[in-house]
């Protein structure tokens, strides 16, 4: 009995901790034409708004749309949690979340009589509402922030905010210090409108989610433009390949160290 109790006390203390961790995202929402955009904000320990921080946007998977403005913290946020990297890189972590009824990238989705899901990047086009909300955040509610280093601005994404990272890159040009992108796509022909930006693409080589060619098809435009790029392949990952590049140390590092010019 005693041996329980002690566990207890220790996954109770766990959660605790846990919680109070996620909770160190304070929530927020914008509101554009009667739609709202949910959003999570993580500041910097000490943050005095007289000083200048870099911002991180991260778009979350189509597993974390929804409303309740929790879910897109699943993937990702324990990365900027690390005390280290709070510690060393003292930074505006934004975390917003896609409504289930749309999409953050302007992509033609089918899906064949197996269940496989089809996706059809397109070069044009308007941005859905979820990526309109975002655009209008950036630019309204954001730009009033006098604490934000506008030289440093950076974004990331996974699967389908892999693919919102692109979307947002091309939209916002000039805006982003650098990027990275987990199991994302685009069409290739979208480079051209973000190749001064530093990225690292990632993909896993057994993705029967979204197709790994799709990011190695970026990375090859990316090379033959001369363009800034890392790109890192695992063998071994299918979908969730955002487990292994959120173990790269160098990933955030490497991020906040641009500054757009």
């Amino acid at each position: 009995m005693k041996a329980v109790l002690v566990c207890f006390i220790i996954a109770f203390g766990f959660f605790q901790t846990y919680a109070q961790t996620k909770a160190d995202f304070v929530k927020d929402e914008f509101i554009y034409k009667g739609d709202t955009l949910p959003v999570r904000v993580l500041y910097p320990k000490d943050f005095n708004p007289a000083n200048k921080y870099p911002l991180v946007l991260f778009l979350h998977g189509r597993g974390e749309s929804g409303s309740d403005n929790e879910k897109q913290l699943m993937h990702g946020a324990n990365m900027f949690l690390d005390s280290a990297f709070r510690q060393d890189y003292p930074a505006v972590v934004v975390f917003p979340q896609c409504a289930t009824d749309s999409y953050w990238a302007n992509v033609k989705i089918t899906t064949d009589q197996n269940g496989k899901r089809h996706f059809s990047f397109r070069k044009s086009g308007k941005p859905t509402k979820a990526m309109t909300l975002l655009l209008k955040y950036l630019d309204e509610r954001l730009a009033d922030n006098l604490y934000l280093d506008r030289q440093r601005y950076y974004v990331g994404g996974l699967s389908m905010g892999g693919m919102g990272t692109y979307e947002l890159l091309r939209r916002k040009r000039h805006k982003f210090a650098a990027a990275f992108a987990i199991c994302g796509g685009d069409n290739p022909k979208n480079v051209k409108k973000y190749d001064d930006v530093p990225l690292w693409l990632f993909h896993g080589e057994k993705d029967d989610v979204v197709d790994p060619q799709f990011t190695k098809n970026i990375a090859a435009e990316l090379e033959r433009r001369g363009a800034t790029y890392k790109l890192t392949l695992y063998p071994n990952d299918n979908h969730n390949s955002w487990d292994s590049a959120f173990a790269e140390k160098d990933l955030l590092p490497w991020l906040l160290s641009h500054r757009r010019k």
